[in-house]
């Protein structure tokens, strides 16, 4: 059994209006070759999920910049001008959550769980509008698990089942949101067959990944404008 298909075909699971979670930190691990598919698809109307905004032209700032998100879940958009830019003119709806706080969530929503309780915001912003528990006399936040229709990661190296192994700190994020998605899209720089793997070097098990597709490489624009 293989689970690699075209760019194509994978992206054809994602819709107009979908939720999408992307693993990566700043550009560095977010899958261009997918993410590039999804600016030509035409696709639009997002509700995107990512440890931040990316850069304006790197990443997932591409889809953002694009007008192509309606929603974002994030830490912060520092990174990209034209997400508060958006923002302001109400043409992005963001919800921030603290860096940590978002990864438990994303990692709550992968193995099942009702969310999490977490004290970090409990004074501030972060916590309008949120449920407050109270457990052996201490007060947390309740927040809820994170999932997606569909989420894309991107791996060094995948094998045809889906196992994957990422590359230093492209690994971030990656390994959570792989367990979030419905449909879970792997980008690798390289497939082997089932079997080549090292079953140590494992970080994600195929279990997790419903399609594997082969990347066509990083291109770093790093412009602002």
């Amino acid at each position: 059994m293989t689970k690699v298909q075209s760019v194509q075909d994978a992206v054809k699971h994602i819709k107009s209006g979908s939720s999408l979670m992307v693993g990566g930190f700043g550009g560095i691990g977010n899958p261009p070759t997918l993410i590039k598919a999804i600016l030509e698809s035409g696709i639009d109307g997002l509700a995107l999920i990512c440890n931040d905004a990316g850069f304006p032209h790197v990443g997932i700032g591409q889809l953002i910049t694009e007008g192509r998100a309606k929603q974002l879940v994030a830490s912060h958009i520092g990174s990209n001008p034209n997400a508060g830019k958006l923002m302001h003119e109400n043409k992005l709806e963001i919800e921030f959550s603290p860096q940590g706080t978002l990864v438990e969530r994303i990692r709550a929503g992968g193995v099942g769980l009702g969310g999490i309780l977490t004290d970090i915001g409990i004074d501030g912003l972060v916590a309008e509008g949120k449920e407050k528990v109270e457990v052996n006399g201490q007060t947390f936040l309740l927040e809820t698990p994170l999932t997606a229709d569909v989420a894309i990661v991107y791996a060094r190296k995948a094998d045809t089942f889906g196992n994957l192994i990422f590359d230093k700190s492209a690994r971030n994020t990656n390994p959570l949101v792989a367990m979030a998605g419905t449909i879970t899209i792997a980008e690798a720089d390289e497939i082997v067959p089932a079997g080549e793997l090292d079953p140590e070097e494992i970080v994600t098990p195929g279990a997790f990944v419903d399609i594997v597709v082969k990347s066509e490489g990083v291109n770093w624009t790093w412009a602002w404008e």
